[in-house]
Order: structure tokens, then C-alpha cells, then sequence
């Protein structure tokens, strides 16, 4: 009698374990299904995150010293601003006390731009519908003589980038550009302002757009297209070229003196701006 009650004590005993081992795995399956869970909704809440940045928001894109692109190679979203603007908001980055344009754009005018080179004139219309705070500031900047004596100091005529690039108060007519200078291509107006324009952005031949060094960080510096060049839409363009875009074919054919860490170089060719001149109508 004895043994067979240790027996079924032995039994119950092997039972409560089993019992105890299927609840301990339902459990675990259990922990393991919310896991799961939690791990899905986290990742659509961030894919629905994304989706919103990337869609809607703004992101990246010199003072307007410029990368590998053309200022070049940021990434940008277009900003929110309904075009042609009715105000523009011109922000002093710091450096001495700049001119800055008008705050209120003549945004129904239509302009257009005269590049008066050493080498010749390079004629453009300005995309005032589109553009309007940029070609509000270009044509301040041109009115105010700012780009004056001032040297072109990059060109790049390879690897998707064909493009030549002006606006830095810095390159003057006489200075010999150096592409080991840590100031090329650093130089501004002393203000910055927000991007335009970006939505669907390309740049083929003719393309007149501004460089930067990042989302919203437009000031003087301006690149001038030569043929299609692939950029992400992170420039503004406000600018097509009507006339002397062979004189940006022969700097380029002319080659560099040295490479900067950007893409390209310094022109052979040097391209001395003497005057700009904007006209509206």
C-alpha cells in the first residue's frame, strides 16, 4: 500500500510539472506575440514618420561654400512658400553689418540680367514667378555693385557636374586663387535667406541656380550650368541663360589650374565679373 501511494504521489507530481511547463510556454508564446506586436506598430509609426519628413518636411541641402555639387551636394526639400512671394525675410548671419534687399518684392515685374564678363556677356531672365526672394536679393546685390570685380572660382566639367560658379566677394579680380585656400568659396553678403523653388527641380543647360551649404543658407554665391548637370533639388533655381553659354563651354574646355575637394577647380580661363546689371519691366 505504501508504495502504491508513492506512486500516485510520483504521478501528481509528474502532472504539476507538466502543467507547470505547458503554462510557462503558452506564456512565453504569449510574451514572444506582443513582442511582435509592439515591434510592427513601432515600425509603421516610424515609416508613417518618414513618409511625413520626407514628403512634407524640409530638410537639408553655402554661407555658400559648396560641396561636391555645386555648392553642391546636400539634399533639400522645397520650402513652404507660395510663390511669387509677397515678403521676403533676409536674416544677418553674423559677419559685419550687411545691405539687405527690401522685404517687399516687386513680385509681378519681370526681370531680366546682364553677366558683363571679361569674356563677354552672359544674358539671363530671372524666374521672378518662382523665385521671387532670390531675384529680389540678386538684383539688390547686382544694384549694389557687389559682384563687381569678382572672379568665377570653380568650374567642374566631368562627372554629372557642368557648372560654373560666381558670387564670392572673396575671389577678387585680382586675387590668384588658390585651391588649397581655406577661404575659397566661403564668402557672402553677410544675410542669408530660405530656399525657393525646389519642387521638381532639374538642372539642365541654361540653368541658373544659387549654392549653399545646406537648407535655407542662400546668400550670393550662384552656379551657371553648361549642360545637364544631375544635382539633387536642393538649389534653387532662379534663372535660365539666353545668351553666352558658349563662353561657359570654352572656360570649361579650357580646364583647371588645381582641384578643389568639391569637384573641379579653379578656371584656367579666368572669368572676371566687372559689372551685373538687372533691368525690370
Amino acid at each position: 500500500m505504501a508504495g502504491s501511494r508513492e506512486r500516485q504521489r510520483q504521478r501528481a507530481r509528474e502532472r504539476h510539472e507538466r502543467h507547470r511547463e505547458e503554462r510557462r510556454q503558452r506564456q512565453s508564446q504569449l510574451r514572444k506575440r506582443l513582442s511582435i506586436g509592439a515591434i510592427v506598430v513601432l515600425v509603421l509609426g516610424l515609416v508613417a514618420g518618414l513618409s511625413l519628413v520626407f514628403v512634407g518636411g524640409s530638410t537639408p541641402a553655402a554661407k555658400s561654400k559648396p560641396k561636391a555639387t555645386a555648392s553642391a551636394s546636400a539634399t533639400s526639400s522645397a520650402a513652404a512658400v507660395a510663390e511669387p512671394a509677397h515678403h521676403c525675410t533676409y536674416t544677418s548671419n553674423g559677419s559685419g553689418k550687411p545691405s539687405l534687399p527690401t522685404a517687399s518684392p516687386d513680385y509681378n515685374a519681370s526681370y531680366t540680367a546682364a553677366i558683363n564678363t571679361n569674356l563677354g556677356k552672359i544674358g539671363i531672365s530671372l524666374l521672378n514667378s518662382k523665385a521671387t526672394c532670390t531675384v529680389n536679393s540678386f538684383a539688390h546685390l547686382a544694384e549694389t555693385n557687389f559682384f563687381n570685380n569678382t572672379q568665377c572660382w570653380r568650374v567642374s566639367n566631368s562627372s554629372g557636374l557642368y557648372l560654373l560658379q560666381c558670387g564670392d566677394p572673396n575671389a577678387t579680380a585680382k586675387s590668384k586663387l588658390s585651391c588649397s585656400s581655406s577661404t575659397l568659396g566661403s564668402g557672402g553678403p553677410g544675410y542669408q535667406f530660405a530656399d525657393e523653388n525646389l519642387t521638381g527641380a532639374t538642372y539642365p543647360a541654361g540653368t541658373v541656380a544659387m549654392a549653399n551649404g545646406g537648407a535655407n543658407t542662400n546668400g550670393s554665391q550662384f552656379f551657371l550650368v553648361f549642360k545637364s548637370t544631375t544635382l539633387p533639388a536642393s538649389y534653387t533655381p532662379f534663372g535660365k541663360i539666353t545668351s553666352g553659354l558658349d563662353i561657359l563651354q570654352n572656360v570649361a574646355k579650357a580646364g583647371t589650374s588645381c582641384t578643389i575637394q568639391a569637384g573641379g577647380g579653379v578656371p584656367k580661363k579666368k572669368v572676371i565679373i566687372n559689372s551685373v546689371t538687372v533691368k525690370k519691366s
